[in-house]
């Protein structure tokens, strides 16, 4: 048996408020709900890279729980202390300041998106119990995100260098080397979020432990209205998107559908470098709307509402968080038929796949007409959220793969023992 409390420490490139959403959103989650059951949880993350890469200052208000402890990462050497870990895969000009933190006795030591933050050295440092959760494809792909070109899916012809390039970022050297090949030898166990990604992963080796162990968001039944907390008129049924604002999220192939449909209106919640051609793409078409950043009590207002989320994804996405929240407001989810996003329609039952224009309309006229059909899938979907993507399913799972790889040790270093 482990000791409980415990001591946790997460190690992540972007923690609220200095995140994009996504991974740091679930760090957060994670971090904060650990602590309300007792345990201390030490965050590190990097300052410098979110600002490298967003040139703010912040994004939004996230307060932590009184046994949470934020270490914000920031050298005088700015800019280039990320990009010197994204370059060599050492924590570089970082390296000081986590030997420090590390150096206290942690019982399990968290990686999430570790980037920018640390590389794959990082992986090598501090003692405990070594869990890696793999949000995106970091470990396989330079891009994170298998969309070769920002253009289609990877089929893996190892085009690295000039894909990199084309996203404008340089190639990373150490990728070259086999420097994460012998880091990734002191992670325990790799946490696969869908069963998607853990088949991708499964060619990082043969004796990598991977558990597959989907991501959660917490349970809220807040009392909201949706023309209070929108702004919007709820008269016309719509449909909604809610994400990153950039071309492998597929919103250029989800706009051109509306145009030609007046039964409803797109709403899309969020931000990104393709908004400009979205706008232009959808000009003149009053039943698009754009509505930018929205917090989260107004999303769940505009999921609430909505007869159903879509997530066009062109990407091979894992897990996306998006179609988690849908699903707890009792709203079902259309989603592409590709990556993890069907995983989530045959585990809950509540959503619909599309890979055609000719599909996804004819998905959406079905929950717009038959409103018995989509009734039955918000409550399927909110059943499955409470037994698949909760809290409390979640952090069980959790401390129950904590406890196997502890008693796994333990045995481990007993037979060394008996055999020295």
């Amino acid at each position: 048996m482990i000791k409980s409390p415990l001591h946790f420490c997460m190690i992540t490139t972007f923690y609220p408020p200095y995140h994009f959403g996504g991974d740091g959103v679930f760090v957060y989650e994670l971090s904060n709900e650990l602590a309300k059951l007792g345990n201390r949880v030490d965050v590190i993350h990097c300052l410098d890279a979110f600002r490298l890469l967003s040139g703010k200052t912040s994004a939004g208000t996230y307060p932590n729980h009184p046994n949470v402890t934020v270490h914000t990462l920031h050298s005088w050497f700015r800019w280039m202390s990320p990009l010197a870990t994204h370059q060599t895969g050492y924590p570089f000009f970082k390296l000081k300041r986590i030997g420090e933190i590390l150096a206290q006795q942690f019982d399990v030591i968290h990686y999430h998106n570790i980037s920018l933050v640390g590389g794959p050295k990082i992986l090598s440092y501090g003692q405990g119990i070594k869990l890696y959760t793999m949000h995106e494809y970091w470990l396989t792909c330079p891009t994170h995100v298998l969309f070769k070109f920002n253009e289609t899916i990877c089929n893996k012809n190892k085009d690295c260098f000039a894909c990199s390039l084309s996203y404008r970022r340089p190639p990373q050297l150490w990728r070259y080397t086999r420097l994460l090949k012998s880091c990734i030898k002191h992670v325990d166990a790799f946490i696969a979020i869908s069963g998607f990604s853990r088949d991708v992963h499964q060619n990082l080796g043969s004796n990598l432990r991977i558990v597959h162990l989907p991501s959660f968001i917490p349970n809220e039944n807040a009392s909201i209205s949706f023309e209070t907390e929108t702004g919007l008129d709820s008269k016309r049924p719509y449909f909604l998107f809610v994400g990153r604002l950039e071309r492998l999220k597929g919103l250029q192939t989800l706009i051109p559908v509306f145009k030609g449909y007046p039964k409803a209106d797109l709403l899309l919640a969020g931000r990104g470098l393709l908004e400009p051609q979205l706008r232009a793409l959808a000009a003149g078409w009053s039943n698009i709307r754009f509505l930018g950043f929205r917090t989260s009590r107004q999303l769940k207002a505009l999921y609430r509402g909505a007869v159903a989320t879509i997530i066009p994804s062109l990407c091979p996405e894992g897990l996306p968080l998006v179609a988690i929240e849908s699903l707890r407001e009792q709203t079902p989810v259309i989603v592409r038929n590709l990556g993890g996003l069907p995983e989530i329609v045959e585990d809950s039952g509540a959503g619909l796949t599309y890979e055609t224009t000719a599909e996804l309309t004819s998905a959406m006229d079905r929950l717009l007409e038959d409103r018995s059909f989509r009734n039955q899938l918000g409550i399927l979907g909110a059943q499955a959220y409470q037994q698949n993507w909760s809290a409390k399913v979640h952090l069980q799972r959790y401390f129950a793969l904590i406890e196997d790889l502890a008693t796994a040790k333990k045995q481990k270093i007993s037979s060394q023992s008996s055999i020295a």
